[in-house]
């Protein structure tokens, strides 16, 4: 897989996953998640996939500080409907890194380790998502402000050309180099209090 450098670059999240050492698919339960493992997961690098990545980031930092965030061991909650907009490509990536599911996830082995019904959605919160931990109930709600980064003022006409079929082969590369490059600018303003909120 030929990705952008930044994939490489951009921060990582340590989870502890019991589960996962348990059954000796990671030493001690200790999973690194990368942006390139969210982009395998989405199948596209976006700022939207990006913004579900440092949301999640940042609430992990904000409820666990120093501590190794317990994956399967958080509540998720949307305010949004899943079907709304781009809310189930971002839950998808919370998903992918919490273990929180709606009813379709891990039923556990005796009684624990269950990963259903820790991902909600229509609830009303007054932020983007809720991350709420099961152990202490310490709660923060997250918004993503992709307009702290803004992308190259050309973006989206190149891509309504591209979709139109009204596209050379230049003006293609030309949008897939900005749009990455917009990806990366927020991925480098991972930390940018302005970029992701908690509260």
């Amino acid at each position: 897989m030929q990705a952008p450098d930044f994939f490489r670059t951009a921060p990582t999240i340590i989870m502890h996953d019991p589960l996962s050492g348990l059954l000796g698919a990671a030493q001690e339960g200790i999973i690194e998640y990368t942006y390139a493992d969210v982009v395998k997961l989405a199948g596209h690098s976006c700022p939207t996939v990006a913004g579900a990545y440092l949301m999640t980031r940042a609430a992990l930092a904000r409820l666990y500080g120093d501590e190794t965030p317990l994956r399967g061991g958080i509540r998720v909650d949307f305010q949004d409907e899943q079907t709304h907009g781009v809310t189930g490509v971002i839950a998808n990536v919370v998903s992918f890194i919490t273990g929180a599911t709606t009813d379709n996830g891990f039923k556990g082995l005796a009684g624990n380790y269950d990963r259903r019904n820790l991902l909600h959605f229509g609830v009303a919160i007054p932020g983007a998502i809720r991350y709420t931990r099961l152990d202490t109930g310490a709660q923060t709600v997250t918004e993503f402000h992709s307009e702290q980064v803004p992308g190259a003022p050309e973006l989206m006409s190149d891509l309504r050309k591209i979709l139109a079929n009204d596209a050379t082969e230049e003006l293609k590369h030309s949008f897939a180099y900005n749009w990455q490059d917009r990806v990366r600018r927020i991925l480098e303003n991972a930390d940018h209090p302005a970029l992701v909120t908690c509260s």
